[in-house]
């Protein structure tokens, strides 16, 4: 791997610099939300290893639709579903995926898709800024993140809080609304079976290329 600061590394120094810069507004705004979110933990009926990963109707940075089968193309893959391009913790999360995590996925044949249910150009954004060789798609509505039971609705101090920033997530995301993925990552068999899945209500922590890698060889 070619850099050696893990990714709580890296959000820790995004909090870092949140709570130097940000009003104190709002970030007491952001910690409610988060200790709401994590106060719930995992939902119930989160899918579970062994059972069918859910596919549907997803649009690529483009716009053009296209489907979670169609893109990892009978590969195994490791699916990242994240919250947006506004979120700090998914850029630098994302950003270290592609610095540390796909050649080693590349080496063994498996594909890497992120997904998240804002617009197409949102994508689009964030993958140029990012430079980012993987496959970054829109799930409109939270389809396949609903059915794997990871779906929550951001609270309405955060949305104010994201307000005073300039940040509306209703008008990013592709359906309207303000429900968001719970940061996850799932691991797919070629078949498309569930081998792994690792679901984080605290968004300030993600799963570790290392954990992924570990994942895969077990």
């Amino acid at each position: 791997m070619s850099n050696d600061r893990t990714i709580a590394d890296r959000t820790a120094a995004v909090r870092k610099q949140a709570d130097a810069n940000l009003p104190a507004e709002v970030t007491t705004a952001f910690d409610a939300e988060l200790a709401r979110i994590v106060g719930r933990g995992v939902p119930a009926g989160v899918a579970t290893p062994g059972t069918a990963m859910p596919d549907g109707d997803l649009l690529d940075v483009h716009g053009k639709p296209t489907t979670l089968s169609e893109t990892t193309a009978g590969r195994r893959a490791v699916v990242v579903f994240y919250r947006g391009a506004w979120c700090p913790y998914c850029n630098v999360t994302l950003r270290a995926y592609q610095e540390e995590l796909v050649g080693e996925l590349e080496t063994l044949g498996v594909a890497l898709v992120a997904i998240s249910p804002q617009k197409p150009d949102e994508s689009l954004s964030l993958a140029e800024k990012h430079d980012l060789s993987y496959a970054v798609l829109s799930d409109p509505g939270n389809q396949i993140a609903r059915q794997l039971g990871i779906v929550f609705t951001l609270g309405d101090g955060a949305r104010a809080g994201q307000a005073k920033l300039g940040v509306d997530i209703t008008e990013g995301n592709a359906d309207g609304t303000a429900d968001l993925p719970l940061t996850t990552t799932v691991l797919v068999d070629a078949d498309g079976t569930i081998r792994w899945i690792d679901v984080h209500p605290d968004y300030t922590t993600r799963s570790e290329p290392a954990d992924i890698l570990a994942a895969l060889d077990s």
